[in-house]
Parts: structure tokens; C-alpha cells; sequence
């Protein structure tokens, strides 16, 4: 997936459907969950703050769905980070679904200190995001 740092794939579950045989709106931000998760490991740059009690946390979620996904086909959620201000980052998400693109999403993620409020996000993973996205980012 071309221009997403971070790629999983997903298999779709019995239990992610809803009664119309089909991947329930909510089960999407599981998925992109993953992706996430994924970009943060290859971003190497977590693990020390998380053990500082500072990290990332959602501060909104948008999802346009655009075809339904259905039971055994193929998924594949791509992440990326597309702007980085002060304190928060936003990343967008693709949800393909047999090759075909099912769905597009957007996170906005504010940096938490210790004390639980905002701060700066760290330089270093600033760094790091500029570096995994070989591409220009907004804000950096």
C-alpha cells in the first residue's frame, strides 16, 4: 500500500459482523487500532515514554465507509502521520477490502505528560515520524 508506513492485514471475524452480514461501522476503529499500533512499533519511539506514564491518546476519530466488508475477504489497513503540530498529530488510515478501498479514516492524537495534560510532543519522535514517512509532513 503506497505511501503508508505501516501495513496490516486483518482477518475478518464472525463477531465482527453485524446482522447484515457485514463488518459492523464500529469494528473499523479496531482495525485501524491496529494499524496504529503497528505504525508506533516501527516508530521505536514509544516504549520509553509509555514507561514515563506519558503517551498518546485519541482525541477524535472519523471514518468515511465507503463499500462494506464482508466475511473472508482480504483486509489490509495502511497508517500514516499527515500533520504534526505543538502538542497533537494526525494520522489517515486506508481499509482495503479485496484490493478495493472500503474505507478512509482519520485520527487526531493529543501528547500526554505525566501529570495526564498536554505537553510538547518529544523531538525525538518528531524526528522519528519525518524519518518513517519519507515524505513531507505537515507541521514538520
Amino acid at each position: 500500500m503506497d505511501g503508508y508506513p505501516a501495513v496490516v492485514r486483518i482477518e475478518v471475524r464472525y463477531r465482527d459482523l453485524d446482522p447484515l452480514g457485514h463488518v459492523n461501522n464500529a469494528v473499523y476503529l479496531s482495525y485501524i487500532e491496529l494499524a496504529r499500533v503497528r505504525y508506533f512499533e516501527r516508530l521505536g519511539a514509544l516504549e520509553g515514554a509509555l514507561g514515563r506514564g506519558e503517551a498518546p491518546v485519541v482525541a477524535r476519530a472519523e471514518i468515511d465507509y465507503r463499500r462494506p466488508i464482508h466475511l473472508g475477504e482480504e483486509v489490509r489497513v495502511g497508517a500514516r502521520v499527515v500533520r504534526v503540530g505543538r502538542t497533537s498529530f494526525a494520522m489517515d488510515y486506508r481499509v482495503e477490502a479485496s484490493g478495493e478501498l472500503a474505507a478512509e479514516a482519520r485520527t487526531v492524537h493529543v501528547w500526554l505528560g505525566e501529570d495526564g495534560r498536554p505537553e510538547a510532543l518529544p523531538e525525538a519522535l518528531k524526528a522519528r515520524v519525518a524519518e518513517l514517512e519519507a515524505r513531507p509532513v505537515e507541521g514538520l
